[in-house]
């Protein structure tokens, strides 16, 4: 009998490893193998077209040297840092608003959620380009009231504003995280609060944002990461330029004007490291300060 279990066990192992192989195929291929070339490219001067030349970290030593590179870093940090907070700060507050289950709340659940999936495209993109430039709808709407308007997109102290804005837009995902947990807190806390004569914004801040912070701490993280990652909607609204004056030049941006436009694979391979590194660190520092300010209880 025991021989038995044992080779049953051992099938049921064997299945697993069976329906798992195509996603480790995948993770081998098209994540391990790449980043372990990527690592080796950056130690190297390469350009796709020859065969890599080792350089040591010679391309680390140009990154800090390179003033794009700085600015990249400057503008990426302040999409990141303004556009996140903001883009968690309206799905909350929408979040609440249709945690109520009255008539329509589906519907708009469900149009609030749709700028998630289609802001990243780069048809979306080309429409923001259209409404923020000189003849746009924005510009048209202002017109109205008598305010004669700018190209936005064309000006440097608003490229980046234009961005930031898309980026708040696509706050569905957030949204439907948020809303979910919103769900899942007992009504109980809040007639407790309410025979204590507390008012909704101290419920609000004593109970429910305490209550959400994991959700907080989890959409704070996954926002970072893809704030840190934009691309589509720079590369766009700017032509693949980073411009006005490099007001839009995302780090992603530049990263793929050195690696496919420049044809610097090296140097752009050591820019991603270099990400990889900064995202680690911010993500670090995240979860060293999660103990603080999250409670799971």
């Amino acid at each position: 009998m025991n021989v038995v279990k044992l080779s049953r066990k051992a099938r049921s192992g064997i299945a697993g490893y069976l329906f798992l192989t195509p996603w480790l195929l995948g993770l081998l291929a098209f994540t391990a193998i790449p980043m372990i070339a990527s690592l080796y490219f950056s130690f190297t001067d390469y350009d796709m077209l020859t065969d890599p030349v080792w350089s040591g970290i010679n391309n680390y030593k140009a990154l800090f040297a390179d003033p794009k590179f700085r600015s990249s870093l400057v503008v990426t940090f302040k999409f990141v840092f303004i556009s996140v907070p903001l883009q968690l700060a309206f799905a909350l507050f929408i979040a609440v608003i249709l945690k109520q289950d009255r008539r329509g709340a589906k519907i708009y659940r469900a149009i609030y959620y749709l700028p998630s999936l289609f802001g990243g495209s780069v048809a979306v993109a080309i429409l923001w380009k259209e409404l923020f430039n000189k003849e746009g709808v924005f510009n048209q709407i202002l017109g109205v009231f008598g305010i004669e308007g700018i190209n936005w997109i064309a000006t440097p102290s608003t490229a980046l504003n234009t961005l930031i804005v898309l980026a708040v837009w696509q706050f569905g995902a957030s949204m439907v995280i948020f809303l979910s947990s919103l769900k899942q807190i007992p009504q109980d806390y809040y007639e407790a609060a309410t025979i204590d004569g507390a008012s909704k914004p101290k419920q609000f801040f004593s109970i429910t944002l305490p209550l959400l912070t994991p959700m907080v701490f989890f959409n704070v993280v996954m926002q970072i990461i893809n704030a840190f990652q934009s691309f589509t909607s720079a590369y766009i609204v700017s032509g693949g330029t980073g411009g006005p004056m490099d007001s839009t030049l995302f780090y992603s941006l530049y990263l793929y004007t050195k690696g496919f436009r420049q044809f610097s694979m090296g140097y752009a391979s050591a820019m991603a490291w270099i990400l990889l590194l900064i995202i680690g660190v911010v993500t670090a520092l995240l979860f060293a300060s999660a103990k603080k300010w999250v409670y799971y209880d």
